[in-house]
């Protein structure tokens, strides 16, 4: 499974881009699956709901299946799932567009960047970074994307993954 990290700082447009990269990949013929690392606290079940419930009561593991998709809810209070972890519970795919994990190392991954952050690049200080997707211009010696033009962007990922 080949897969491609999006990392930046809050705001910055990761989730925008890996929003106009699926349907670029998915127009190619690709199978495509997404990860996302959310911020301490979230939590996609309600209380008051059955799996709610379920988990209260102390259940680690709660499916919930409907006739067009299903979700899995995994407590793990020890520790938190690593990104290696999460990639094989995923179906078979052609590539994973992963949003964040920037504290695990081992996928490459594009940085985003916008003019008007003021936080430090990221890129200098992790050796996975393999380019910058920003919407200005940018000295680096990485190759520097246009933020605005997703389609390259595909087309850069495509040929560093080898993508058929």
């Amino acid at each position: 499974m080949k897969a491609i990290g999006i990392i930046g700082y809050s705001n910055s447009g990761k989730t925008t881009l890996i929003e106009r990269l699926i349907p670029i990949f998915r127009a190619r013929g690709l199978v495509v699956s997404a990860i996302k690392n959310a911020h301490h606290g979230f939590d996609m079940d309600r209380p008051g709901k059955d799996s709610f419930r379920y988990r209260e009561a102390g259940a680690g593991q709660v499916l919930i299946a409907t006739a067009r998709r299903w979700a899995m809810l995994t407590e793990t209070p020890a520790r938190p799932a690593s990104l290696e972890e999460l990639l094989t519970l995923l179906a078979p795919c052609d590539l994973v567009i992963i949003e964040g994990f920037k504290s695990e190392g081992h996928v490459p991954r594009i940085e985003v960047r916008r003019a008007a952050q003021s936080e430090q690049p990221i890129y200098p200080h992790d050796p996975n970074v393999i380019a910058v997707a920003a919407d200005h211009r940018i000295e680096a010696e990485l190759p520097v994307l246009d933020l605005n033009a997703p389609a390259k962007i595909a087309d850069f990922i495509a040929e560093r993954l080898e993508l058929t």
